[in-house]
């Protein structure tokens, strides 16, 4: 048994965790996750957020035949699993248009949560990532989207040795930078929803100081639940990992937010 904290600065709604560091944090403790440094390729990595994940508290994390729990007050939080299957990834958006898409980020005009570490508007440059995705066409399943991202310094880690010269991002900020994408390329400007599950390959982590470029897809609709997929590349356009998401439609007054229909 082990702990696992999410920092208030790894916030998502106002009052519990962004949903991609914490299934990100608890993926690295997943054992199937665990490479001796930072380059091989982690499997694919399943969470499923249970609850919001409460900000700085102790979440009790359990490994069984099943997978890691990651649990408050006997009830279960997250729940992390390896899986056998392969994810397919969103397709490349060269940079410039990336960051040509930036400015009609709906974020920009309404957010349900500005302050929310992947894609708050409400964040400084160096506290949350700041990726801000705007559309770039449509889809069959909803709309393509895409961001550039630069990470900062302050997400480096350091508890492992590097394979090579360049410090790079943590595995849960890089889960974090594939979260979010997701929801604005599904329908998160017409209804509040939540992350309920994230689905990660990670092939690599993204270098400090290095440019990116986020891209997200919508991938249907199925009642309260919406399907979307991400895929982060780097400055070469090589796939630095990639993601599917499963999105819950949730009554705003749970999670300090605002339904889009309720703005102005």
């Amino acid at each position: 048994m082990t702990e696992l904290i999410v920092p208030r600065r790894f916030c998502g709604p106002p009052d519990s965790g962004n949903g991609g560091w914490t299934a990100g944090a608890l993926a690295c403790l997943e054992d199937a996750d665990a490479p001796g440094h930072r380059s091989p390729s982690r499997p694919p990595i399943e969470v499923s957020l249970r609850k919001p994940p409460p900000l700085d508290t102790p979440l009790l994390v359990t490994a069984g035949p099943a997978g890691t729990t990651a649990s408050y007050d006997g009830a279960t939080v997250a729940t992390a699993q390896r899986v056998e299957r392969a994810l397919v990834e969103v397709e490349p958006v060269d940079p410039h248009t990336a960051a040509a898409a930036e400015p009609a980020y709906p974020g920009h005009d309404f957010h349900p949560f500005p302050t929310c570490f992947s894609c708050g508007t409400a964040r400084a440059e160096g506290d949350g990532l700041r990726i801000f995705p705007g559309p770039v066409r449509e889809g069959p399943g909803g709309d393509l989207v895409a961001a550039t991202w630069t990470p900062h310094e302050s997400l480096r880690e350091d508890w492992h040795a590097y394979v090579d010269e360049h410090p790079r991002a943590s595995v849960a900020a890089t889960w974090a930078a594939l979260d979010c994408v997701g929801g604005w390329a599904g329908d998160l400007t017409e209804r509040l929803m939540v992350l309920g599950r994230m689905t990660t390959r990670v092939d690599d982590l993204p270098v400090i100081g290095e440019p990116h470029v986020v891209v997200g897809e919508g991938r249907g609709h199925d009642g309260r639940k919406t399907h979307t997929a991400s895929t982060l590349y780097d400055a070469d356009g090589r796939v630095v990992g990639t993601a599917e998401h499963t999105w819950i439609a949730v009554d705003p007054a749970m999670f300090g937010g605002v339904a889009p229909t309720a703005r102005g």
